[in-house]
């Protein structure tokens, strides 16, 4: 017997983006691929840093919201 409730741990995580993006229809494969893409393309340049602590800062910002 399996469990109603399968913790978000237990799976990895890109299927948890393919159920949320891809299924949902808000976000098409070939899309997907050129983000992943141009995502190695920028890791290779001087923008990684710039693009990193964007983000971070980003997520510092989303998690310190309070609904």
């Amino acid at each position: 017997m399996t469990p109603p409730f399968t913790p978000l741990t237990a799976q990895p995580a890109w299927v948890h983006f393919e159920k949320i993006f891809l299924r949902n229809g808000g976000l098409k494969v070939t899309h997907a691929l050129v983000c992943a893409l141009l995502g190695f393309f920028f890791a290779g340049t001087g923008m990684a840093p710039i693009i990193h602590n964007g983000v971070a800062a980003t997520a510092d910002v989303v998690s310190s919201l309070r609904p």
